[in-house]
Order: structure tokens, then C-alpha cells, then sequence
């Protein structure tokens, strides 16, 4: 009786830990990744996820990959737990990470040199911070709730487009339309800083909008310039002025609970690796770009704009909009890549 009673109790606990193996492999079997690209399953962001998922086979996951050309609806739908990630711009993601989202904030990763816009050490900034915040050290900021980010690349600087280029200082801008993601509070509070006026958009409309002559001025990167046909918008007047009000991310957030653990970390430094690949595709838009579309500006200009985006950006940030640490960590990059700006003798609400 104690041989069959002990062989009862062998097979009860194998049983149950084998129930348990069953469960944890259910749990990260086929995680599926909502994926956000305007153009949606041929677009450059949604080819670079596929390689993320074969890449990520070796780590444990098995993507399944889902294509949205609207961003509210993936947005919505890891929200409410149909999908286990999310990939899309940080204008989504910023709700579930805010210090990661630090990085599309109004100029916070730009450089100018002897009133000129330092394109290549901007986007040096960039690559630092994404790198920064893949380290291991950086892990804690990665998590916020029940969310984890688990990548971060570049999606190139956001340019403001105008449809009457005589629109070229600040104050030229009060009182004209200018696009603002309904999503994004930070937009409106700036716009609404220079006395332009904010319009409610999102980044499915913008365009549409632009084009129909609705909108005297949106910000946007020149990967959107062919697909959106942003042409139509600034017709024979128009133009796009050289100077990036931001540089944006896409950003990649996990469920961790879904995957492996230790998943998000390896995923961080997968597409840290990604980022020359990603400028790549931002350097043949650029030069996609008509010249004469170009709008040059001067050193006053460029400084006149670079100061009113400074003091928006801690404007906003005083009002609980973006995160300080975020940014700490931001001006800490940009201070090292740029040491004689005059924002880096003083301190301010950015550390």
C-alpha cells in the first residue's frame, strides 16, 4: 500500500509540473505584435519587423506579425490585450513610457553649431540615448506598470512643411493653422505658445488635410513625403524648412508577462543594432526631396526657433507633460555631443 500510495504521489506531482511547463510555454507561444506603418504590410517599418520576428525566434518568441495602417486602432488593441506588442511611433507609445518617449520631444536631440542645424550630431544624440536606454543599467527605466520597452529606431526628423514658404520666423506663424495630434497634448500647448492655432489631427488625416489646403503648416518626416504625397500640400509655393522641430522613434512595447524572460532586454539590443539600417532609409528620403522644396535658414532664424522650442519643452514639461528624467538623461547626451551650448553651464527643470 505505501509503494502505491508513494507512486500515486510520484504521478500527482510529475503531473502538475508538467502542467505547469504546459502553461508557461502556452503563455509564450505565437505572441502577437500589432504593427503600425502608414502604408501597412509593404511599408519599410512593418519589413523591418519581419526580420525582428526571425530574429527573435532564437530568443524564445515566436512573433505573429499583424499590420495596421491606423495607428489609434494597434494602439487600442494592445491596450485592451488583443495583442502582446505594440510597434508605433512614440506619439502612442509615450502613455506607456514616458522616458523612453523622451526622445520625440521638442528639440530635445538637436544640435546647432555656429547658427546651423548639425544634422549628423543630432542624430549622434539619438543613437546615444537609444543606446543608453538599451543598456542593462537602463532596465528599470524600461518598465512602467505591467509595460516594458523593447526597442527603440529612428524615424527621422520632423520637418516643418509649410504651404506658403514667406511663412519663415516665429512670429510670421501666429494666427495660422497648424496640424496637432489630438493624442499628443504637447503640440497644441506649443502651438498655442507662438499664437498659431492648433487643429485636431491624427496621423491618418494630417496629410489629407494638408493637401485639401485646410492647414497652413504640419511637421513630418520625409519617409511620409512620397507616400502621403505631401507635394499636393505645398504646391508651387510651399516648402519644408531645414530644420527639425524633433527627431522621431518608432518604439516597440512589450507585455513581459507574454515572452521570455529576460526578453525585453535582448529585444532592446536587437534594434539598437537596427539603427544605421533605419538611417539608411531616412538618408535615401531626405534625398528624395526636391531642392527647390528646401527652405534654408538663417543663423537668426535657426536660433530664433531653437529657443522657442527650448522654452516650450520646459513649458510643457513644468505642466507635467513629459517626463524629467527622460530628458535629464537627454540633456546629459546632448551636452556631451555639443559641451559649448549655453544650456550646458547652467542647469535647468532638465537637470
Amino acid at each position: 500500500m505505501n509503494a502505491q500510495h508513494t507512486a500515486q504521489r510520484f504521478a500527482l506531482r510529475t503531473g502538475a509540473a508538467l502542467a505547469l511547463i504546459a502553461c508557461s510555454l502556452s503563455a509564450h507561444a505565437g505572441q502577437k505584435v500589432c504593427v503600425f506603418d502608414i502604408v501597412g504590410a509593404t511599408g519599410d517599418a512593418y519589413n523591418m519587423a519581419k526580420d525582428y520576428a526571425l530574429a527573435m525566434q532564437k530568443e524564445g518568441a515566436s512573433l505573429e506579425l499583424k499590420a495596421y495602417n491606423n495607428e489609434a486602432t494597434a494602439t487600442a488593441d494592445f491596450r485592451s490585450g488583443q495583442c502582446d506588442a505594440l510597434m508605433a511611433t512614440a506619439f502612442r507609445t509615450r502613455e506607456f513610457n514616458g522616458v523612453a518617449a523622451s526622445i520625440d520631444t521638442l528639440g530635445a536631440t538637436t544640435v546647432i553649431r555656429d547658427g546651423k542645424i548639425d544634422m549628423p550630431a543630432s542624430y549622434d544624440v539619438v543613437r546615444k540615448v537609444v543606446q543608453t536606454f538599451a543598456a542593462p543599467q537602463a532596465a528599470s527605466l524600461m518598465t512602467q506598470g505591467s509595460t516594458e520597452v523593447g526597442g527603440i529606431f529612428p524615424f527621422g526628423a520632423a520637418y516643418p512643411m509649410v504651404r506658403d514658404r514667406s511663412v519663415n520666423t516665429v512670429e510670421a506663424l501666429a494666427g495660422k493653422k497648424i496640424a496637432a495630434f489630438d493624442h499628443d497634448k504637447a503640440q497644441s500647448l506649443m502651438i498655442q505658445r507662438i499664437k498659431a492655432q492648433p487643429v485636431s489631427a491624427d496621423i491618418n488625416n494630417f496629410a489629407s488635410q494638408f493637401n485639401a489646403g485646410a492647414l497652413d503648416m504640419i511637421a513630418a518626416p520625409t519617409l511620409a513625403y512620397k507616400p502621403l504625397e505631401l507635394n499636393k500640400g505645398l504646391g508651387a509655393k510651399g516648402g519644408i524648412a531645414r530644420f527639425p522641430l524633433m527627431i522621431l522613434t518608432y518604439q516597440v512595447v512589450l507585455n513581459p508577462a507574454k515572452f521570455p524572460a529576460g526578453f525585453g532586454e535582448k529585444s532592446r539590443g536587437y534594434w539598437a543594432g537596427q539603427f544605421d539600417r533605419a538611417m539608411a532609409l531616412i538618408g535615401n528620403a531626405d534625398a528624395s526631396i526636391p531642392g527647390s522644396a528646401w527652405i534654408d535658414l538663417s543663423a537668426d532664424q535657426t536660433r530664433q526657433y531653437n529657443t522657442m522650442l527650448q522654452e516650450s519643452r520646459l513649458a510643457i514639461l513644468g505642466q507635467g507633460v513629459y517626463d524629467k528624467r527622460g530628458l535629464s538623461v537627454i540633456k546629459k547626451v546632448r551636452c556631451s555631443v555639443n559641451p559649448a551650448e549655453a544650456e550646458c553651464k547652467s542647469a535647468n527643470e532638465e537637470g
